[in-house]
């Protein structure tokens, strides 16, 4: 008789159990929970992957990374390091930024070339080492970065703004997204006079730049300015490259920690919001319109990069899940077997390159960011 009721113990005890292991699998809703197998990716082990694949195309002898990745590539590259070990808080890297810092030089002396933009992505990527290893000399290459692009601001054709080289044959968004970048940057890392002369700097760029007529009706950025009456510039109706998106979206957050005016992060989130709805597959996937050639596989990348820094300064559940939707889709449809990364994230796989891989790993440090 007790054997008999010790059985009937058991049985009631395992249905307890079996009761409450049912009823765990269930949100409060009634909705089943999500299994721990079916739970998203870890964009940030995906990204410590790629990193790794990126890496196997760094030349240390040079500083560089290997064509078709050109001068410009391994200055994103190296931005994409300095964010990497950010938001993991890795310091695996910390060499080849300094080894790129002194061995590149070989190439262009102090990073400058005779494009403005090339010379503004250097800036860019010293000041991200900065933050990142408060190395003073990083910041001070980005102030001389600066300084040498200055020279190629002038108000006698389309009122302003500098040029795309020194060939001063074309004013066009980049350059000028990139200056009012680095001087806004600038502004929040210097102090006293040096901050307010980097302050004016964006400022006036900025005035210029939303008057000059590249943002078109759709709050989209078109590629550049038709300069032939340099009284008269207007937009070219040239592509609206999803980098052209990204960059003033970096600029304007900058700017608005720099002078706190309430206009600039609302004219970022209406650009953001017309490139994730014009600039997308029906998936939500970023698209650009070609892929072909050696730049433009670089460019969805730093879109997502500077969405990143917006959704740190006025965060937007849009944002998250577009970057969530677009890191998925790379590793779900744009890699292959070795942690190679494609130029066409809703798939299929294209190629693999440094370039693509930089791109690529954008997305995925953006996804683990906003996680």
């Amino acid at each position: 008789m007790l054997t008999k009721t010790i059985r009937r113990q058991h049985i009631l005890i395992l249905t307890l159990c079996l009761v409450v292991l049912i009823s765990s699998s269930y949100s409060a809703d009634g909705n089943s929970a999500v299994d721990a197998s079916f739970a998203p990716p870890d964009y940030l082990q995906q990204a410590a992957s790629g990193v790794k694949t990126l890496q196997k195309w760094y030349a240390p002898s040079t500083g560089l990374y290997a064509s078709p990745a050109g001068w410009w590539h391994t200055a994103n590259s190296i931005t994409v390091l300095a964010n990497y070990e950010r938001v993991s808080g890795s310091t695996a890297y910390n060499s080849v930024l300094a080894n790129t810092f002194t061995a590149a030089q070989a190439a262009h002396t102090n990073f400058v070339n005779s494009y403005y933009d090339d010379d503004g992505w250097w800036a860019l990527a010293w000041i991200d080492a900065y933050d990142l290893t408060g190395n003073i000399a990083y910041l001070s290459m980005a102030e001389t970065i600066f300084a040498a692009m200055t020279g190629a601001w002038d108000t006698a054709t389309c009122g302003g703004g500098v040029w795309w080289s020194t060939a001063k044959t074309y004013k066009n968004a980049i350059p000028n997204e990139l200056f009012l970048t680095i001087a806004a940057k600038l502004a929040n890392r210097t102090t006293g006079r040096a901050s307010a002369g980097y302050l004016k700097w964006a400022q006036q760029e900025w005035t210029w730049f939303k008057n000059s007529g590249m943002m078109n009706a759709r709050n989209l950025v078109n590629d550049g300015l038709t300069s032939t009456n340099p009284n008269a510039c207007t937009n070219n109706g040239g592509n609206t490259w999803t980098y052209n998106q990204g960059v003033i979206l970096g600029g304007l957050v900058e700017l608005s920690k720099a002078d706190q005016d309430p206009t600039l992060l609302p004219q970022a989130e209406e650009i953001a919001t017309a490139a994730i709805a014009n600039l997308s597959t029906a998936g939500s996937v970023l698209n650009e319109k070609s892929v072909s050639g050696g730049d433009a596989p670089q460019f969805k990348g730093i879109f997502l990069r500077n969405l990143m820094a917006l959704y740190a300064a006025a965060p937007n559940p849009q944002y998250k899940a577009f970057a969530e939707t677009n890191a998925a889709s790379i590793l779900a449809n744009d890699r292959n077997a070795g942690s190679q990364f494609g130029a066409l994230w809703q798939g299929p796989f294209d190629s693999a390159d440094a370039t693509r891989q930089t791109s690529a790993l954008d997305a995925l440090i953006a996804a683990a960011a906003m996680q």
